[in-house]
């Protein structure tokens, strides 16, 4: 069988392109955008946590992540101090003098109620025994008008995983 030169030599300049062309739109192409960072705001622990919540709300968990984070690195050592200096919740009146512990549980909450939506469910058990285990004291103001308890929601939603993952 003879090859054809001409065709063979099209052929060779054909693949040179299939592997050049890609190289050369790559080196063209614009660089993708940076991820935005999330807006910490006054970085204060009320804020992170109100931003975790709206996250949560938004399912924009990536940016949830990083408002937990930054909550934690910023005040879990207080909060943890706070949980120590406790053996029962605060009374309504004091709530607010624990406002680290208030607001580093309820984040870690709402980290929890996140893995929990995004059905990683093995992940969200141990959030929430970590709220319900480190931040047992930690209370939530909720807008209508009275506290509740992140470790108390914690506790009955680990019951219910616990139930599920064991059928």
């Amino acid at each position: 069988m003879k090859i054809n030169p001409n065709f063979s030599c099209i052929g060779a300049i054909l693949v040179s392109l299939m592997f050049a062309v890609p190289v050369l739109m790559a080196e063209d192409a614009p660089p993708a955008p940076a991820a935005a960072k999330p807006d910490f705001g006054d970085f204060t622990s009320q804020t992170l946590a109100t931003k975790s919540w709206g996250a949560l709300e938004a399912k924009k968990y990536d940016d949830l992540k990083a408002y937990v984070a930054k909550c934690r690195e910023l005040y879990e050592a207080k909060a943890v101090e706070m949980q120590k200096s406790l053996t029962e919740p605060a009374a309504k009146e004091k709530a607010n003098e624990y406002w680290a512990l208030n607001d580093v549980g309820t984040c870690c909450f709402i980290l929890a109620k996140s893995l929990d939506a995004q059905g990683k469910k093995v992940e969200a058990i141990a959030a929430y025994k970590e709220v319900a285990d480190k931040f047992s004291f930690a209370q939530c103001w909720d807008p209508k008008g009275w506290f509740w308890k992140p470790a108390e929601a914690a506790k009955d939603r680990l019951k219910e995983l616990e139930f599920e993952t064991a059928k």
